[in-house]
């Protein structure tokens, strides 16, 4: 068991470190923890899973730079081991899975965030469960706890109340503790000033005080 001091094994936190330079845009430090990450022993393959669904949350622009400095880090990419690939024909599958996984996520809201999707646009919903929870987060290559926290850490930075909030509950949905999404939220308040770091932690109390 963790201590509870320091509630994240080392692959994970250099995870979420990536993930928080992701955000930021900070190349200087995302190449520097990409080397740390590489240094502790993550797996290639977990990092190139990390970036592709930083897509998601950070967009094209900010995801494409990462994956640049991290192919100066480690050139060649790690494949798909398990032969996915994002084809079209594949889409009733990802429609089932991202309908799995974005239940783990969401838990007893899940079905509100479809009905939220549907009113802001009738294409939303398919994006979210099949492109983005289908052919993305529930890919193999990274579990679905790292995955949720890495996501928490990009959300985190981005500074989006309602989107934070989500994510904070889906990562507890996901297997994580309070103690590991605060440490999460400790690394995160490093790479953010003082009023975006406290809105932050208005909004984990929030999630905690729900849960009571």
């Amino acid at each position: 068991m963790a201590d509870a001091a320091v509630p994240l094994d080392a692959e994970t936190r250099a995870l979420v470190r990536v993930a928080s330079s992701v955000a930021t845009g900070d190349t200087a430090a995302l190449k520097e923890r990409l080397e740390a990450a590489r240094a502790v022993g993550v797996a290639p393959r977990r990092v190139d899973e990390l970036l592709l669904q930083s897509l998601l949350n950070v967009g094209y622009a900010l995801g494409l730079q990462a994956f640049g400095v991290w192919r100066e880090v480690s050139p060649a990419p790690a494949g798909d081991e398990d032969g996915e690939r994002l084809a079209h024909e594949g889409w009733r599958g990802w429609l089932e899975r991202g309908a799995r996984v974005c239940e783990a996520v969401y838990g007893r809201t899940y079905h509100k965030l479809l009905v939220n999707l549907r009113g802001l646009h009738p294409a939303l919903e398919a994006l979210v469960v099949v492109d983005a929870y289908g052919k993305l987060i529930g890919r193999a290559g990274l579990d679905l706890k790292r995955r949720e926290l890495c996501t928490l850490a990009e959300i985190a930075v981005l500074d989006t109340p309602r989107q934070l909030h989500a994510h904070m509950r889906g990562a507890l949905n996901t297997g994580s503790t309070a103690e590991e999404v605060e440490e999460v939220l400790a690394l995160v308040a490093q790479d953010i000033d003082e009023p975006h770091a406290r809105r932050m932690r208005e909004v984990w109390a929030d999630v905690k005080g729900r849960r009571k």
